[in-house]
């Protein structure tokens, strides 16, 4: 637990100088604010993974002291994560490196660690596939595509307040669970201090968005989640290997259906950025129109209004992934059912028949008597939708 509170106030404190003083270091902060994807109303720093990366370094140190078995394995994976983390954080302070090169640099760490700690995908409790799995040839590649598949995805779901951050705290926590249930010690650590780090993060992120992950925080978070998902499972035979498949399947999905909708739906580059993932619609057609006012308080405002929606929808999948952790059939099973329950609300969403709980929740939540459109008037709204 030491390592845990470690990380936490680590977090805490070199994130707030991180706020206190970006001001000073223009580069450390966005001034986009006009971008498909940016929803702040003022210059923010982005350099939020600098705060994450240091504060589980520090929680590393701590258990290396408390349990040098454990902590040597966790060493070592914060090292292999180095590449991933690097490539992000130049990124976050150039605006320079292109998305092609930071995914090279993530599967770099993946091969590091596939290496260095046997981070493999060994199976899919799928007896043919299984027998593959065992040819490295064949679960190098795949496991290098899967590590740096999960980072990209973190990244493409780190766009509110607070949303990437409560998102994978949720999923660190499962992991801890269920290493605790199987003895795993190195899987229930790392993942305890990665939830200090992303705690300490997420009090000066949400729900004020005081600063951002930035690519070099979701892509050493999604790194870090990634392979402690496989390792528990490569670890544990009696982990299913579905049990990592459901806990990651949100961000997961979200980026393969982010692929198909650019390059077959809109036939454009599935690299360029487009502001119609779920997150953006939730924003756009559910919470928006709320709040009416348009000053920064009200911009603020409605960005952290959006997160708990997906931190519900993410819930979908962590809460039975954590309970049936061994059910094979049972993790398939709720695997269908989020994939049909993600594609029902986009449609839903993207065609205006937005479901009436989502916007009686907004509207709730929201001020009344301050011009505020009523729960008829935006289940009725109007417009041409689009992909």
């Amino acid at each position: 637990m030491l390592s845990i509170i470690v990380s936490f106030f680590v977090a805490l404190i070199v994130t707030l100088y991180i706020v206190r003083f970006s001001h000073k270091n223009r580069k450390m902060l966005d001034f986009d604010m006009e971008g498909v994807q940016k929803i702040h109303a003022f210059p923010v720093a982005r350099v939020g993974g600098l705060g994450i990366f240091l504060a589980a370094l520090a929680g590393t140190c701590v258990l290396y002291l408390r349990a040098p078995e454990s902590g040597l394995w966790a060493v070592t994976l914060l090292l292999s994560a180095l590449p991933a983390f690097g490539c992000g954080i130049v990124e976050d302070y150039t605006k320079n490196v292109s998305p092609r090169r930071r995914l090279f640099f993530t599967m770099i760490s993946a091969t590091a660690a596939f290496f260095l700690l046997d981070a493999a995908v060994v199976r899919f409790d799928i007896p043919m596939v299984d027998a593959g799995l065992a040819v490295v040839w064949i679960s190098l590649p795949l496991t290098i595509f899967a590590i740096a598949g999960v980072a990209n995805a973190v990244n493409i779901i780190d766009g509110f307040n607070g949303l990437a951050g409560a998102v994978t705290m949720f999923m660190f926590a499962s992991l801890a669970y269920v290493a605790f249930q199987v003895d795993d010690m190195f899987v229930m650590s790392t993942a305890l201090l990665m939830v200090g780090a992303i705690a300490g993060f997420f009090l000066w992120n949400y729900p004020h968005g005081l600063i951002f992950m930035g690519d070099g925080g979701a892509y050493f978070i999604g790194f870090m989640l990634a392979e402690l998902a496989v390792l528990l499972v490569a670890r544990n035979p009696a982990v299913s290997a579905w049990y990592a498949i459901l806990l990651l399947i949100y961000p997961v999905v979200e980026t393969v259906f982010s692929i198909y909708r650019r390059k077959y739906i809109r036939g454009v580059s599935p690299g360029l950025p487009d502001g119609v993932h779920l997150h953006m619609l939730i924003f756009k057609r559910v919470v928006r129109y709320t709040i009416g006012v348009r000053d920064a308080r009200a911009v603020t405002r409605r960005n952290s209004l959006t997160s708990p929606y997906l931190w519900l929808l993410s819930l979908m999948a962590v809460v039975p992934a954590t309970l049936c952790w061994s059910n094979t059939l049972a993790l398939g099973a709720f695997c269908s059912m989020f994939v049909m329950t993600y594609v029902w609300l986009y449609a839903q969403i993207v065609r205006f028949n937005v479901p009436t709980w989502l916007i009686l929740n907004t509207w709730l939540g929201s001020r009344a008597g301050q011009g505020h459109p009523s729960p008829a008037g935006l289940i009725e709204g109007k417009g041409e939708s689009s992909l």
